[in-house]
């Protein structure tokens, strides 16, 4: 009763933000990144942080140091999709919001490079999310299938972090999905979404890797991760500017070139992931090794997909020109 209670709230505070969106004018509209064509509230993904705050709040104020990075990180995040703000500024917070959850992680008892290398790791899992936040229900499909397995992870396996935490997050994608997880999207995430929900899930993964020392476990994030580093190489190839705005991406490809229906390519890479994470528990013995062959098999996908059909890309931009 009390889940159910709280997923009504969540859906009433989002019907507000609606409100409050429409009347301050925070909307997306279509560019040349774009993969939809019509005017659509931004931002809808603020209910990712109010499923965090009102389980800090109701909790007992569990993970702090988390959750004022999340904070910090949802405040300019959420202010940038009203108003475009200075790189430095944001770069300087995503640093400090990551500092934070290091320190939650207690990972700063570790020897520094591990710091580093994990400041890589967050830094490139949060612009990828960003970059990957691009048709109707990919986020919050694609988070749906990452926080699942966590949750499996924490009652089956190994307990990591608080449940309600991960329940909170639950429902509050949940709701987020039934505004956006369709083929008129009443809402997107923004950055304020794609971000904190980014930053949720590091903390979650951050956590387990932690505790247990499994590297393996990032295999949640491997098609979203395939997509994104390949990405970038196809364009550092293409002597392009990887900070500029670009469709190129596969999800996108199949959006946009191939026609095919956002909430399906969206369901098809939910469903790509889902069977990446069984086949992951059922084989956990060779962790490392099935962890490579899925890199493996969805590089040579991807590389053969591009092959195929990035000249309908080439073609659409010459077009268009």
């Amino acid at each position: 009763m009390f889940y159910i209670l709280l997923f009504i709230a969540f859906f009433i505070i989002e019907l507000a933000y609606f409100k409050l969106a429409n009347h301050f004018n925070i909307i997306d509209k279509p560019n040349e990144r774009s993969s939809h064509t019509r005017i659509t509230l931004r931002g809808g993904g603020i209910i990712f942080y109010i499923g965090v705050l009102f389980y800090f709040l109701l909790e007992g104020f569990q993970y702090p140091w988390f959750f004022i990075g999340l904070t910090l990180i949802s405040l300019i995040s959420f202010a940038d999709d009203i108003r475009p703000q200075s790189k430095r500024l944001r770069i300087s917070i995503h640093f400090t919001s990551m500092a934070l959850m290091f320190y939650q992680w207690g990972l700063l008892d570790y020897p520094w490079y591990f710091t580093l290398l994990a400041l890589v790791i967050c830094t490139g899992i949060l612009n990828a999310y960003n970059f990957m936040d691009g048709i109707n229900g990919i986020t919050g499909g694609y988070s749906l299938v990452v926080i699942g397995a966590l949750c499996y992870v924490n009652q089956v396996i190994v307990s990591f972090v608080d449940a309600k935490l991960i329940y909170c997050l639950i429902l509050a994608v949940l709701v987020f999905n039934f505004f956006n997880f369709r083929k008129k999207a009443k809402c997107f995430a923004g950055d304020v979404g794609a971000i904190s929900i980014a930053f949720s899930v590091l903390f979650l993964l951050g956590l387990l890797i932690v505790k247990t020392g499994d590297f393996s476990y990032m295999i949640l994030l491997s098609v979203y991760g395939v997509d994104t580093i390949l990405t970038i190489i196809h364009r550092l190839m293409l002597g392009e500017k990887i900070v500029l705005a670009h469709r190129k991406h596969a999800y996108q490809l199949l959006a946009n070139e191939l026609k095919i229906p956002h909430v399906m390519v969206s369901s098809l890479y939910s469903l790509l992931q889902s069977a990446i994470v069984i086949g992951f528990f059922l084989f956990k013995a060779y962790a490392y090794l099935y962890f490579g062959i899925v890199l493996a098999i969805l590089s040579i996908a991807y590389v053969l997909f591009k092959k195929k059909y990035f000249h309908l890309h080439l073609q659409s931009v010459k077009a268009q020109k």
